[in-house]
């Protein structure tokens, strides 16, 4: 029915237990769910292993060594076993209300991509799958938490084998690349999905620590940039907000709110550009009347912090 496929971090501390949970419980989602890892990281094919699921080492990486997901993409929907797939950040579990939720999608859409977002959740060990009330506990812990994700934050993608081609190489685990790909299925004219209030994404809650740089290094290093800069700057990224339909209780329907959403972005990039043309003639002004001073103590332009914002 359904090929999951991801790429993780070492399976060490606290990532290891998030990491062997979602993976767990995707295994779990169908009978005939097909789960493939990639990349070898440490604990990787131990992970593997132990969970019955398909490894896969290689990944294509840009300079820094993170996995692109052009090559993943491409890969995965060469040698999965179902015609539906899923890319998923490793930390995310799925419950029962996934597979319904996708099987309505499936029966009015031959080509589709469906979003939600996610239910951030403290999650610290191990879950009790043998418990026959797993999911039911951990779904009540997620809304007991009560933090679902802004429209912005974009986990998980299930799509029509075939869908994407050809992709830019992003790469995963930095910013833009997943509202890139929701701007991508626009683009084609294919349906995109929100299905946000039908399936109930529990995101395990995690540090930085994994980046050199922390949460900033994730959000505004060289990667992040390279990937904006890649994927055609803010004209081509989308967020959930921006899908075409919205899966409810009685099916699924046209996201009349996205017009509302696209006059947020527009007004919202309009307005960091006029914050940058503001702020670039003061940086210059600055430097012209510091010059002197600048040159007496052998400071050089580049070693001054420059006015930052996207545009």
């Amino acid at each position: 029915m359904l090929t999951f496929f991801t790429t993780a971090k070492p399976f060490t501390g606290h990532n290891g237990v998030t990491q062997r949970n979602a993976l767990k419980s995707w295994t779990l989602v169908h009978p005939e769910a097909e789960v493939i890892l990639f990349g070898d990281d440490e604990g990787a094919a131990g992970a593997a292993k132990e969970l019955g699921i398909r490894h896969e080492p290689h990944t294509e990486k840009n300079e820094a060594g993170s996995n692109r997901m052009d090559y993943m993409f491409a890969r995965a929907q060469a040698i999965a076993r179902h015609d539906v797939l899923c890319y998923s950040n490793c930390d995310i579990i799925f419950l029962r209300d996934f597979c319904p939720a996708l099987e309505r999608v499936l029966a009015a859409r031959k080509e589709f991509l469906m979003v939600g977002r996610r239910w951030d959740t403290e999650i610290t060990r191990p879950c009790d799958f043998k418990n026959p009330d797993w999911q039911k506990e951990i779904r009540e812990l997620a809304l007991r938490t009560n933090k679902q994700r802004t429209p912005d934050w974009i986990d998980y993608f299930v799509f029509s084998r075939g869908l994407f081609a050809d992709l830019p190489p992003l790469v995963v685990g930095r910013v833009f690349w997943d509202n890139w790909t929701v701007w991508k299925a626009l683009e084609m004219k294919k349906p995109v999905v929100d299905a946000s209030r039908a399936v109930t994404a529990v995101h395990q809650n995690h540090d930085y620590r994994h980046h050199p740089q922390g949460k900033a290094g994730v959000w505004h290093g060289d990667e992040a940039g390279a990937n904006y800069r890649l994927g055609g700057g803010w004209k081509h990224l989308r967020t959930i907000a921006d899908s075409s339909e919205v899966l409810r209780a009685d099916g699924l329907k046209p996201n009349t709110a996205r017009h509302w959403a696209a006059v947020k972005r527009y007004v919202r990039q309009a307005g960091r550009a006029i914050l940058y043309n503001i702020t670039q003639p003061i940086w210059f002004f600055l430097l012209g009347i510091t010059r002197p001073l600048r040159n007496a103590l052998g400071l050089r332009t580049a070693a001054l912090p420059r006015p930052r914002g996207k545009v």
